[in-house]
């Protein structure tokens, strides 16, 4: 087998993380809601998990993920999230991307450990909130008004962060067998994975 990635290999990671982009941030629009806020790292990987575990039908070789999590912070960038994302996004998805090949991209236990991995990059999106507070919320005001900022302050003391790190954890975990589920259920049946 050819280790390196083809033309075929970088198509799939373009349409599996424009799949995932799309799902994720949809998903991440509860947080309109302040209070949902506290949601979206339980339900952005829980959710997204399903393309990704269609995606993994499609990964056989190291370095997809990586350049998968790379666009995906770099969209989030792009889209008005914290700069840290980027660093956090490669980092994730790198480490997620060794487990993932320890397992030969099919074994059940590393691939759930790798996409519990991978997820964790969602927290960068977070850090503001809780490290950046006075600048972050001065901004937030000016976009979202007072009865917006006031919550979403009062709701995120420091000690959620962590808490959210967990969160990420257990929606991601959730998200793969959410995924494994619905791939036997419904693509395996299609002839899609």
């Amino acid at each position: 087998m050819n280790n390196k990635l083809q033309a075929k290999d970088l198509i799939n990671v373009g349409i599996f993380t424009a799949i995932y982009f799309v799902v994720f941030f949809a998903t991440g629009m509860v947080g309109y809601i302040p209070v949902l806020m506290l949601a979206i790292p339980f339900l952005c990987p829980m959710v997204a998990g399903i393309p990704f575990m269609l995606f993994l039908t499609r990964v056989n070789k190291f370095g997809m993920v990586t350049i998968m999590g790379t666009i995906l912070s770099l969209l989030m960038m792009l889209t008005g999230h914290p700069w840290i994302g980027v660093p956090f996004g490669v980092a994730f998805s790198l480490i997620a991307d060794v487990i993932l090949k320890s397992g030969n991209f099919t074994d059940w236990g590393k691939i759930r450990i790798g996409y519990v991995v991978f997820s964790e990059w969602l927290i960068a999106l977070f850090i503001p909130i809780f490290f950046m507070r006075d600048s972050y919320f001065v901004t937030i005001r000016e976009g979202y008004g007072d009865y917006y900022t006031d919550t979403l302050m009062a709701i995120t003391p420091t000690w959620v962060f962590f808490l959210m790190i967990v969160f990420i954890a257990l929606g991601a975990l959730a998200g793969a067998y959410l995924g494994k589920a619905i791939l036997k259920k419904h693509f395996k049946r299609a002839g899609i994975a």
